[in-house]
């Protein structure tokens, strides 16, 4: 009997039937990334139900030199909890770990074990009127542990940041089986490093996440949608100042070009134009507020009026109810979707400052475009943050090894002009094993030594996610 084997008889005597899945149908849906491009292979999947659980696995995966992967909603655009494809991880599911153990208005503060759906999270606050301020097209199969390994985003983290801003602290079972608990929420704690802070965005590198703390906001009252339409990447920035200078109640602010919007009324059931014309760029922007008394749609209306007067944008349409709403935030929530049901796409997770990224995006599209004739080369999301989704149709380049002839080459060049341009090749998505060598070669000396230095002095063993964030 080999190591792998000898944890999984011993985690099924130790732990019971439920905690340890043998059955190749259960866990192979469980075996590829979300876009299917990167496919792994598990002798079993483990599924712990309590921290004490998975204080158990670890230490076996330490005694027996068996790596594990750690899994969530498997929701993730880096291939970041795909298991190895030689089979010599085990797969750790976290969804059994599914329980909200507290909330609280008073305290603003909820704590959620790993295996939350982030929607759950969504509901549970909504119900003693607050609100977790982090969401996300994958909100109804995404999970928390998931979010804060890998630093998540969203589309409101204009005004409250990363998933990063929003962790009071964490619990997680570092790779020698000891538990670090964070769970306090103290807003001041000078006891070191912050091994909380540094567990956010590694990727199950460092230990794997339980419980996570989270900041609560107090619940929405009145919110106002609109969709515009306008004529570049420039004009949606200076649509998006224009609004900042006269409100403050501007949570989202999305940006869609027509050829996004065109694959979503093409491939998502149910979607409709906003508008009755064509615009080259469209923005979805959100006004929501907390106070009790504000008309924030007639507010919106007027500023998009004094917009289209002024010349920033071309057209433009307030939701008139929530449905509309919804209908509105479906179709930026469902590109990635359509792009999928489109045919191959390269997926670029940037950022690069605010200020220059309309010219970046122009630019980064034409450059690409004229090296690759054929292709379709495009940005669309979080522009008031600096983060977009630059993706790359194949179109008539499409074939089975796109990826592999052509691909490596694309992203290399999107990458080059990011970091050229002072910007970062993961913004919200995280490095997994997408980026790991474009990660090396791009960032500097320094920063991977230290982050190597940290890896092995916390998981010597190599025993957690192997293959992902470093080479």
């Amino acid at each position: 009997m080999d190591s792998a084997q000898q944890l999984i008889a011993e985690a099924r005597a130790r732990l019971g039937p439920k905690a340890v899945v043998i059955d190749p149908a259960e866990i192979e849906p469980w075996l590829s990334d979300w876009r299917g491009r990167v496919h792994g292979a598990s002798a079993a999947m483990l599924a712990p139900a309590s921290t004490e659980e998975v204080v158990e696995i670890v230490r076996l995966a330490a005694e027996h030199r068996v790596p594990l992967v750690p899994q969530g909603g498997n929701t993730g655009m880096a291939a970041g909890a795909t298991p190895p494809a030689d089979g010599s991880a085990i797969l750790l599911s976290m969804r059994r770990m599914n329980r909200v153990r507290s909330i609280s208005g008073e305290n603003r503060l909820a704590v959620a074990e790993a295996g939350v759906v982030l929607e759950t999270l969504h509901e549970g606050a909504h119900e003693i009127g607050m609100r977790f301020p982090l969401t996300l097209g994958a909100r109804g199969s995404c999970t928390i542990g998931g979010l804060t390994s890998t630093n998540a985003g969203g589309t409101q983290v204009l005004k409250f940041g990363t998933m990063r801003s929003l962790v009071a602290g964490l619990e997680a079972v570092l790779p020698d089986g000891s538990v670090h608990n964070g769970l306090s929420g103290l807003k001041k704690d000078n006891r070191g490093y912050s091994l909380d802070q540094l567990l956010i965005g590694a990727e199950g590198t460092l230990g794997v996440v339980t419980a996570v703390a989270l900041r609560l906001v107090p619940a929405i009252v009145g919110r106002a949608v609109a969709w515009a339409g306008l004529a570049s990447p420039a004009r949606a920035l200076e649509l998006l100042r224009f609004l900042e200078e006269r409100t403050n109640s501007i949570e989202g602010f999305e940006l869609v070009p027509q050829d996004s919007l065109d694959l979503v009324l093409k491939h998502v059931p149910g979607t409709r134009p906003p508008l009755s014309a064509k615009w080259p760029w469209h923005v979805l922007a959100e006004a929501a507020t907390s106070a009790p008394g504000m008309d924030l749609g007639a507010d919106l209306e007027r500023l998009l009026g004094e917009a289209l007067r002024a010349g920033i944008i071309g057209d433009a349409v307030l939701a008139s109810n929530e449905a509309q709403a919804d209908a509105f935030w479906k179709i930026r929530d469902s590109i990635s979707e359509a792009e999928r049901a489109e045919g191959q796409t390269l997926a670029h997770d940037i950022s690069v400052a605010v200020a220059d990224m309309p010219a970046f995006i122009t630019r980064a599209a034409s450059e690409v475009e004229q090296a690759f004739p054929g292709v379709v080369a495009s940005g669309f999301g979080h522009l008031g943050d600096g983060n977009i989704h630059f993706h790359v149709r194949a179109l008539n380049h499409a074939a089975p090894d796109w990826y592999e002839r052509e691909g490596g080459e694309i992203t290399r060049m999107v990458d080059d002009l990011v970091t050229a341009a002072g910007g970062s090749i993961s913004a919200e998505h995280g490095i997994g094993q997408l980026k790991r060598s474009e990660f090396a070669r791009l960032a500097p000396p320094g920063r991977i030594k230290a982050l190597r230095a940290i890896k092995h002095a916390l998981d010597p063993l190599g025993i957690m996610n192997p293959g992902k964030l470093l080479l």
